[in-house]
C-alpha cells in the first residue's frame, strides 16, 4: 500500500515540477512551490523505498545532511573573489530575455539580474570553501525576495548606499566597484557597473539583458537620475 502511495505522490510531484521549471518569476507562491515539490519527492521515494533499510536509511540523512552542512560557521570570506565570480554569472545572462518578475535563463528583470548572480555565487563558494555562512545568506537572498526600491533602501541590510548621484551618463567612476549597482531615484530600475565604464541591465524597452558604455550606450536608462550602492557582503 504505502509503496503504492509513494509512486503516486513521486508522480504527482514530478510532473507539478513541469511548470515550476517552466516559470521564470520568483515569488512566494513558486518557493513554497518548489519546497512542496521537493517534499514530495522526498516522501514518495521514502514510501516507495521503505522495505529496503539501506535506501530508507539514506533517504532520512540526506535532509539531515543538508542541515549539518547549512549549519557550519562562517568562514573568513574572500570579497575580491565573490565579486568576480558574481560578475562574471551575470554577464552570463547577456542576452535573456526580460520578463518582469523573473529570476533565471528562462526570463529575468533587472532587480533579478543582480539578486540571481550574487546568490549563484554565494552558493557555490559556500560549497566550496564549506562555509555555512554563505550558504545560508545565499537561501536568505532567495527566499526575502526585493525590488529595486528595496535594493536603494538597504532591504534586510543587504545594500548600503555609496553617495553618488546623478545619471549614468554624467556619474564619477571613480569609488565605483565591478558590481556597484545605480538605482534609479524612482526605485523603478537597477543598473550594474562591470567595469570600464560599462554597466549591464535587464531592458525592457531593448527586451533583453545587454551590457552597454554608460557615456554611449543608446539606453534611456542612463538619462535617468540614479543613486549608487554596494552588496555589504562584497564590502
Amino acid at each position: 500500500m504505502w509503496q503504492r502511495v509513494g509512486i503516486i505522490l513521486g508522480l504527482v510531484s514530478v510532473l507539478a515540477m513541469v511548470p515550476m521549471l517552466a516559470n521564470p518569476v520568483n515569488n512566494l507562491i513558486s518557493r513554497l512551490g518548489f519546497l512542496g515539490v521537493m517534499g514530495g519527492v522526498w516522501l514518495g521515494m521514502l514510501a516507495c523505498l521503505w522495505k529496503w533499510k539501506a535506501a530508507r536509511v539514506v533517504l532520512i540523512l540526506l535532509p539531515l545532511s543538508a542541515a549539518a552542512v547549512l549549519a557550519l560557521p562562517g568562514k573568513r570570506m574572500n570579497p575580491g573573489g565573490l565579486r568576480e565570480d558574481y560578475v562574471v554569472r551575470m554577464k552570463g545572462y547577456e542576452g535573456t530575455r526580460y520578463y518582469w518578475g523573473g529570476e533565471n535563463s528562462r526570463g529575468i528583470d533587472c532587480s533579478g539580474l543582480p539578486r540571481r548572480a550574487l546568490r549563484d555565487a554565494l552558493w557555490k563558494q559556500g560549497w566550496e570553501q564549506a562555509d555555512g555562512e554563505l550558504l545560508r545568506m545565499a537561501i536568505g537572498q532567495w527566499w526575502f525576495d526585493s525590488s529595486a526600491r528595496a535594493l536603494a533602501e538597504g532591504y534586510r541590510g543587504n545594500t548600503r548606499a555609496l553617495g553618488g548621484k546623478g545619471t549614468v551618463r554624467n556619474l564619477d567612476l571613480t569609488g565605483l566597484r565591478s558590481g556597484d549597482l545605480a538605482i534609479t531615484a524612482d526605485g523603478v530600475h537597477v543598473m550594474i557597473y562591470v567595469g570600464e565604464g560599462k554597466w549591464i541591465q535587464a531592458e525592457p524597452s531593448m527586451g533583453m539583458v545587454v551590457t552597454l558604455d554608460g557615456k554611449k550606450g543608446a539606453s534611456d536608462w542612463f538619462d535617468v537620475p540614479v543613486t549608487t550602492h554596494r552588496w555589504q557582503v562584497l564590502e
